[in-house]
């Protein structure tokens, strides 16, 4: 059945960078009832009233320079659609995390937009380019899935993406899709359909992602057993979004990749935990595993990926240590970026 579901990501996943496929990519019928019953569950979350707190500027105050750029590219589940005070908003979490485990001033760009889908990662990574950002962190997919949009034309946004950023220079970390079969405003058939529809996508990014160098970080259920266990807590008043709680958890599974990504894990992390049946696997296999592991991460970079003959891209699924939660903090504003490049930024 891994072998099988393996060849349906990678599948997915070529027809998104090379045109081919399409609907039979997930089956024409669970397209058909996915447009059906998409446009109850939007009715039933409702539409984004209130925007999110803004997130972008300056972190770390008082620590040394130059400072670490980050672009937070994504949806609402990027700019943390639901909270009220900035400090509980994904960017605030990673920037206030990466400043303090990395001792660096940390300048946050948000570029995340509630609503948005793959498609419109374009316009914001022509955003994120102007920073130059060290690394730049995209969440989507979620708006794909309810808005049935074809797996082959989000995946191969994303693809674009990934690679014009890794080109200017960035680090690049995907959270991938979530698995959209434990919210519950999504009702059965639809949620079993949107689970199977969601968790595709999600290896489907990371073989996409993997391809263009970047690297992932399997979100899953929307971090696993929590979520389903403690909705009250971990998703806000429309069960489709995550509370403050629930966006704390989601930095937190987020943080440790960014930071090895900007070289910045600590030394005891160079072997990383493989679990059981885990290690160095084909790329596809390794997609479908990470999106049944919640908090996997698989790296296309040199360190992380290797091609051997036949067998194509190698990859080592990781899963490194939660961080110790950080006390975000707001950021500064009286500062720009344009005044902070005396500084080194």
């Amino acid at each position: 059945m891994a072998v099988t579901k393996a060849a349906a990501a990678r599948k997915l996943a070529s027809a998104a960078l090379y045109g081919g496929g399409g609907v039979s990519a997930v089956g024409a019928g669970l397209y058909g009832v996915m447009v059906a019953e998409a446009k109850l569950a939007r009715r039933i979350i409702g539409e984004a009233k209130d925007m999110p707190p803004e997130c972008s500027g300056w972190y770390g105050r008082g620590r040394p320079g130059p400072a670490i750029r980050i672009a937070l590219l994504g949806d609402s589940s990027a700019a943390g659609y639901g909270v009220d005070r900035v400090e509980e908003t994904p960017g605030a979490l990673l920037a206030s995390g990466v400043s303090r485990h990395a001792d660096r001033r940390v300048y946050l760009k948000g570029l995340c937009v509630v609503g948005a889908r793959s498609s419109d990662l374009k316009e914001q990574v022509d955003r994120a380019l102007l920073i130059e950002p060290d690394v730049a962190v995209i969440l989507i997919g979620g708006n794909d899935v309810v808005g049935t949009v074809l797996p082959r034309q989000s995946v191969r946004y994303l693809s674009e993406a990934v690679r014009r950023l890794r080109k200017a220079g960035a680090e690049v970390v995907v959270g991938t899709c979530p698995d959209l079969g434990t919210v519950q405003p999504i009702a059965p058939p639809l949620r079993q359909v949107a689970r199977t529809w969601s968790r595709r996508i999600a290896a489907a990014q990371t073989i996409a992602t993997l391809e263009e160098g970047g690297r992932t970080v399997s979100l899953g259920s929307i971090l696993g057993p929590d979520f389903a266990a403690a909705p009250a807590v971990l998703f806000g008043p429309d069960q489709f979004h995550p509370s403050a709680e629930g966006y704390r958890a989601l930095a937190n599974v987020l943080l440790p990749s960014v930071l090895a990504a900007l070289d910045q894990a600590p030394d005891e992390e160079t072997a990383l935990e493989s679990y059981r049946g885990e290690g160095v696997l084909p790329i596809s296999q390794a997609a479908i595993r990470a999106v049944k592991q919640p908090g996997t991460e698989l790296d296309g970079g040199e360190d992380g990926a290797k091609r051997v003959g036949v067998r194509g891209l190698l990859v080592e699924l990781r899963h490194r240590r939660r961080r110790p939660q950080t006390l975000a903090e707001a950021p500064e504003d009286h500062e720009v970026l344009e005044d902070a490049s005396q500084e080194g930024v």
